[in-house]
């Protein structure tokens, strides 16, 4: 790249440097076509040619582009110029959550609900398309001087269909925020942001991570072993129900934990109700992983029995095996019995074919399965390529298969039709057309347009689109922006006379229009006359030019 035309895809005009980071620099630029501040990040030039850090490059803009929610920094567009790979993002003009709290220490309760609610609304949003962070932590969070919090850098996101970069993959991250399960190696879940989401609420409170120590190793090590310290015994004003959502979500068991981000959204909108004043300290039991465990009782029975003296135990096997017998004999009877009724129960289970489904709405499809004696039936709604609405689109087991009927079908029901965004600008298309057809396919496509003036082309056309890639299929009901440029028609008064030709020349050709130079004779006896400058112009000095397909302005000099 051509580090001193500062100028990248001939549209973003670079300012200064924001910052670098552990594979990328960041830029305030320019978009001279929106004429708007962005924020660039730019791949290092040595790095675009690692394939794992260039794919975990490439997934952060996925990522972020997919989302569309104030508390997510916006991706513009997405290209690669002279060998470097760059992202334009919504330039934010403040500083990282991280900043705020080594500048102002623990925050009020009020405006660390404020922010956690921000940022779990935003987590909840990319969890819904999939995605998890996986590095939620304040350096990634810009907090503008209004309040409003957004998350950036989704450089080591996973989609949950996405495969590994590495095999040391599962343990990137910030170890002050990381999950006891990324560090034993288990695969990441949603839950590993939700554990997050829970320190950083943690640190807003009390101005500190729960945890230090003289690497990532040992504050890993303590992530996993140690319960996070009370945040009650920093600040005893907090009420309980404050550390009870930092409790169930920095839970070191992941059935014990929020389950979504949802339920801990609801916590944190609720949190500071009356009705929460007098809530008791949550306290997790032990869960019980085998119900075996209950023999435990018998323990100090049986060593209280091996104590006992020779005399006593042979008594007592003499009586137990006079006893012990008749029960025995029960036993095996209830043994068999239970065999016997487990055989009949396995092999009268009786199988069907799946029938033909596809096609068929959701009402015909579910009588269909009944009549089939299916019993466990699971619906999956989800936007299709090509599927009506209701319509069901897949089954699984596939169609024809015979399956015994205790087996679970599922159904895969289209919710809709995708829309598959065009290109509007090849050819070049109408912009009134454009907004009319997108009011019936996809209404909730927010139109973001810059108006230019340009003689090239007709008024009204698109000349340009962002923010959403040509092909790219959408949500119906997501709301995304499409940024599209349309030329306008060129109006102006005509002022020119008494200008220099040079300068009014310049000024016209920004329009898109190319006047015609016409240099007279001076006149004899008249060798005084200012050289260089307009006298006379076409249309007349004073008249209103207006685009009018091949229309000229002719500028006459000496």
């Amino acid at each position: 790249m051509n580090r001193g035309n500062n100028m990248i895809a001939d549209r973003y005009l670079i300012k200064t440097s924001l910052g670098e980071g552990g594979m990328a620099d960041v830029y305030l630029a320019e978009d001279v076509i929106l004429n708007r501040e962005v924020a660039i990040k730019i791949l290092r030039g040595e790095l675009s040619k690692d394939p794992v850090t260039l794919l975990r490059f490439q997934r952060e803009a996925s990522a972020a582009s997919k989302l569309n929610h104030p508390n997510v920094v916006d991706v513009y567009d997405v290209g690669e110029y002279e060998g470097h790979h760059y992202i334009v993002m919504e330039y934010v003009r403040g500083r990282t959550l991280k900043q705020l709290i080594s500048q102002r220490g623990a925050l009020h309760k009020e405006e660390s609900i404020n922010i956690m609610i921000q940022l779990t609304s935003a987590v909840q949003q990319a969890h819904e398309h999939n995605i998890i962070h996986r590095d939620i932590k304040p350096q990634n969070v810009l907090v503008k001087d209004d309040g409003t919090v957004k998350i950036t850098d989704f450089g080591i996101s996973l989609a949950h269909d996405a495969v590994q970069l590495t095999q040391t993959d599962a343990v990137l991250g910030s170890a002050h925020y990381l999950a006891p399960e990324t560090t034993r190696g288990e695969s990441p879940t949603n839950q590993v942001d939700i554990y997050a989401l829970g320190i950083v609420f943690y640190e807003l409170l009390t101005g500190s991570v729960p945890f230090k120590g003289d690497n990532p190793v040992q504050i890993a090590m303590k992530h996993l072993h140690e319960e996070i310290p009370s945040v009650r015994e920093f600040n005893p004003t907090l009420p309980q129900s404050i550390e009870n959502i930092i409790i169930r979500a920095t839970a070191k068991n992941r059935k014990l934990r929020y389950q979504s981000t949802k339920e801990m959204l609801y916590d944190l909108e609720h949190c500071l109700n009356p009705n929460m004043a007098h809530v008791k300290k949550l306290v997790f039991e032990e869960e019980q992983t085998d119900p075996t465990l209950v023999m435990e009782d018998c323990k100090p029975k049986e060593q209280k029995q091996v104590n006992s003296s020779k005399v006593e135990k042979k008594k007592e096997n003499k009586k137990g095996k006079k006893n012990k017998k008749p029960f025995i004999y029960v036993g095996i009877g209830v043994l068999v019995l239970a065999t016997i009724v487990i055989l009949l129960s396995v092999f009268s289970v009786k199988e069907s074919i799946v029938p033909k489904l596809v096609g068929l709405n959701e009402n015909e499809a579910m009588q269909m399965l009944n009549d089939a004696k299916f019993k466990d039936i699971d619906i999956e709604r989800k936007y299709c390529e090509n599927v009506a609405e209701g319509i069901v689109a897949e089954v699984y087991p596939k169609e024809g298969q015979k399956v015994k009927r205790t087996h679970g079908i599922k159904l895969v029901v289209s919710k809709g039709v995708f829309y598959t965004v065009e290109d509007f600008t090849n050819p070049n298309r109408y912009y009134e057309d454009v907004e009319k057809e997108l009011r019936t396919k996809a209404p909730n496509i927010k139109l973001v347009v810059k108006e230019v003036e340009s003689t090239a082309y007709q008024p009204g056309v698109i000349i340009e689109q962002s923010g959403l890639d040509v092909g790219e299929k959408i949500d119906p009901q997501q709301e995304v922006k499409l940024y599209l440029t349309v030329t306008k028609r060129v109006e102006f008064m005509v002022d020119f006379v008494g200008r220099p030709v040079d300068e009014v020349k310049e000024e016209l050709e920004a329009k898109g229009i190319y006047p015609v130079l016409d240099k007279l004779d001076i006149p004899e006896g008249e060798e005084d006359v200012e050289e260089g400058v307009v006298i006379k112009c076409n249309p007349a000095e004073g008249t209103l030019y207006k685009q009018e397909g091949g229309n000229t302005i002719t500028l006459y000099y000496y």
